[in-house]
């Protein structure tokens, strides 16, 4: 159960004030994360308050968006862990999601998606594509993914925690043609696909933040595999476990009953954001074509779950289950050390996770030898 409203939902401590501050003390987040034995955490920039989502330009920049700056910021290729990045993108309301298409970089911001060759040049800004997208509420910041056929696909969260609404482009997974112009709803009944992905296959899929107020354990978070023209159910149903159950608002189980179930559950008030496969070379063969999935952790939980990226490991073609590889951001006591977001795979074949704390890690293998 994720909260848009970054400026509401931070549940920050003492390091996150280091972090913005960057005053030092650089090594402490290194120190206290974890990953399976033979794997190896650095960290790559302790300079990027608020930072979100990624993604790495042709020649080797790893840019990072910022939303509550409006900006989106270049993490040099190279680059010390306390320089600054490199501003790219500024007064982008809400700039959130990010992909690249050769060297054209794609952001999306609240009001639509906009195009920048990268690295810019003193010639021209951002491209704007589109800026039609409707605007308002809880869930606003946007995933951008680029289908193989140019199309573009952009996530429109909801306004609420439970509405019908106004908009039904509200609550939605959206097409756009390579060039923009006016998009269609491709996917509906999503409360908020705050993480998009396409697999080996050329298959769409989300992660899917569910409600908050119905207690500790349910609604399940999901990975769901995205079908054009196919309805997930909200606002009228929820996922728990495979199925779909009516939410108490509206009591319609016949609603529940067409709509399509969750393709994958997990654990309630996890709230995934980051979410990529990996397909790259670097990590053990058996890490090929798994989901990685960054948990930004829960805000309204007894006890709190979440705040740790997971490996989600799939058989023909389905995930299959899940299982920690990146923790330690909540103690065993409860203290929260920081909130993984964004995920990016590295041309080095690396993982890198955003904190918005303030850091980018990097994540690699050692070979034993």
């Amino acid at each position: 159960m994720s909260c848009n409203r970054i400026w509401l939902c931070a549940v920050y401590q003492a390091i996150v004030v280091v972090a913005v501050c960057g005053c030092g003390a650089a090594a402490a987040p290194v120190r206290s994360l974890t990953v399976p034995q033979g794997f190896q955490i650095s960290l790559v920039s302790e300079r990027v308050p608020g930072a979100r989502f990624m993604a790495f330009a042709p020649n080797g920049d790893l840019l990072v968006s910022q939303p509550e700056k409006g900006q989106v910021v270049a993490i040099r290729r190279g680059a010390n862990a306390d320089d600054d990045p490199k501003i790219i993108v500024s007064g982008s309301e809400l700039a959130h999601g990010l992909a690249f298409r050769g060297p054209d970089a794609y952001v999306a911001s609240w009001a639509g998606v906009s195009k920048l060759h990268y690295p810019p040049s003193t010639r021209g800004g951002a491209q704007k594509l589109f800026s039609d997208l409707p605007e308002g509420g809880d869930h606003n910041l946007r995933a951008v993914a680029l289908g193989a056929d140019g199309t573009i696909y952009v996530s429109s969260g909801s306004t609420c925690n439970v509405c019908k609404e106004d908009d039904a482009r509200f609550a939605t997974v959206l097409r756009y043609g390579p060039s923009g112009g006016r998009g269609r709803i491709y996917a509906s009944g999503l409360r908020n696909a705050s993480g998009l992905a396409f697999d080996q296959r050329g298959r769409l899929w989300a992660v899917v933040n569910g409600r908050d107020m119905i207690g500790d354990d349910r609604p399940a978070d999901e990975l769901d595999l995205i079908k054009e023209g196919v309805d997930y159910g909200w606002p009228y149903c929820y996922g728990f476990g495979q199925k779909r159950l009516p939410n108490p608002e509206y009591g319609d189980a016949s609603k529940c009953a067409s709509a399509q179930p969750p393709t994958f559950a997990f654990q309630a008030h996890s709230a995934p954001l980051g979410f990529v496969f990996y397909n790259a070379k670097q990590f053990p063969a058996a890490y090929q074509g798994v989901a990685f999935v960054a948990f930004h952790g829960s805000w309204n939980k007894s006890t709190p779950t979440g705040y740790k990226v997971v490996a989600v490991r799939f058989d023909g073609g389905r995930p299959t289950r899940v299982e920690d590889f990146m923790t330690g951001w909540l103690t065993t006591s409860g203290k929260v050390l920081g909130r993984p977001v964004g995920l990016a795979v590295g041309p080095d074949g690396a993982l890198y996770v955003s904190d918005d704390s303030g850091y980018v890690f990097r994540v690699s293998y050692q070979a034993k030898g």
